[in-house]
């Protein structure tokens, strides 16, 4: 399986002794990070803050081991912007976050009942201004930032008594964060360094991400001129879509929610894509289905047996699939679950590609290489769609998979010595 950016983990979160807002994640000490965004529970590790006290032992950080990372404010909003980085030390497995000059701390330790973090926030540049923080080296997690008020960020004690860290979940309505602005950029740095601008979850504040280094200058995820309006109007136009859109205080527009999200929090209907859905079954049925996760090698055959898509390879059976919900397609999960295998779970991100990208049914073999094929005919992702058509260079992480056929936001170098990430006009 290619390396991507660390983003979000499908496996279970430990178990927390006290209760949290549905829906919230609650990141359990030495979580794995994984090389790519998946769907709902992020791998949020490490953070570049500023605070006015230790709150946890420190990891000595020096220019040779940190990299800079400017901040770019074009929001063009009067209000002020906290910075934060939450993540995890490669090194221990260990929870907590960078401040402003490159080192690691963990966090304190933390009771069963869920309690307020401390405040670890970076007082970030006003609009039109610019400012300049340190990662060190082997921290994999995100980059948050939110403009107008502070993250409210709680800590919990997990079911083998470390520390974790419940994430902020805008998706969730009681969550206290639900109605502030706020977005992040996911990456791992380990000596080389992935990074990507990610919309699996949500559209709030998408960031320019360009990396100097090894590779040259490399840029990604820039929104092409009036483009987060775009974004809305677009979800707005549709009275499916309209939900999808979340306004804070004084109506302002907060972000766009990933229709995953959306669709469990009753916003879209769950239904949305199940006639694409029956179609590519149904299709099947009559006509095979040609399916190539890796260019060098054969591809595999699907067929419609029953209720389940089989696929073979020279007549032998390698994988099946349950006809999934229109969640399980939005997410990557449920019946179009990947495991990190070199079958099934190439074949199942394939297959949840093609359903987002409306392609399925095309009779093409999978994966449709060509953009201009996507989101056309029949019922697809709008989101993905929207997301997508709002960035300069068609590139966005709007889907988990969205890494499939290369339309993914992420730039890899493997020696990098700088990243300014530019946050977008408000429109």
């Amino acid at each position: 399986m290619p390396s991507r950016i660390a983003g979000t983990v499908t496996a279970a979160c430990a178990a927390t002794p006290a209760p949290t807002p549905e829906g919230a994640l609650v990141l359990p000490h030495g979580s794995p990070s994984l090389p790519r965004p998946r769907f709902r529970l992020t791998v949020l590790t490490a953070a570049i803050t500023l605070v006015t006290g230790l709150f946890g032992a420190a990891t000595p950080a020096s220019a040779a081991t940190t990299l800079p990372v400017t901040v770019k404010n074009s929001t063009g909003s009067s209000g002020a912007v906290y910075l934060y980085v939450l993540g995890t030390d490669l090194s221990s497995g260990r929870l907590g976050y960078v401040d402003a000059k490159g080192r690691f701390h963990a966090w304190p330790a933390a009771s069963g009942t869920p309690k307020a973090a401390p405040d670890v926030s970076i007082r970030g540049p006003r609009s039109g201004g610019t400012g300049t923080l340190r990662i060190p080296k082997g921290i994999s997690g995100r980059l948050y930032y939110s403009v107008g008020s502070k993250l409210s960020l709680k800590l919990v004690r997990d079911a083998l008594g470390a520390t974790s860290l419940v994430q902020p979940a805008p998706w969730v309505t009681s969550d206290p964060n639900h109605a502030k602005l706020f977005d992040w950029t996911e990456f791992t740095y380990n000596g080389g360094l992935w990074i990507n601008s990610t919309q699996v979850d949500q559209f709030a504040l998408p960031t320019t991400v360009t990396v100097k280094g090894s590779s040259g200058t490399r840029t990604t995820g820039r929104l092409v001129s009036g483009g987060r309006q775009r974004v809305i109007k677009a979800m707005k136009a549709s009275a499916a879509t309209a939900r999808l859109v979340v306004t804070g205080s004084g109506g302002r527009v907060v972000r766009v929610l990933a229709p995953g999200h959306a669709t469990r929090s009753g916003l879209l209907s769950a239904t949305h894509l199940k006639s694409a859905i029956d179609a590519a079954w149904k299709r099947a049925a009559s006509k095979a289905l040609k399916v190539r996760p890796f260019a060098d090698q054969p591809g595999y055959t699907g067929r419609t047996v029953g209720s389940r898509l089989v696929f073979t390879r020279a007549g032998v059976r390698v994988a099946s699939f349950a006809k999934p919900s229109s969640v399980d397609v939005f997410e990557c999960a449920g019946e179009l679950a990947a495991p990190n295998d070199l079958v099934v779970g190439p074949i199942a991100r394939t297959l949840c590609a093609a359903l987002n990208r409306g392609t399925l049914t095309s009779g093409k073999t999978e994966p449709v290489a060509t953009p201009s094929s996507y989101y056309r005919t029949g019922r697809y992702n709008p989101y993905a769609k929207a997301v997508h058509a709002a960035m300069a260079d068609g590139k966005a992480y709007a889907f988990a998979f969205d890494d499939v056929a290369h339309q993914e936001s992420l730039v890899h170098d493997a020696a990098p010595t700088s990243v300014t990430i530019t946050l977008p006009s408000l429109g």
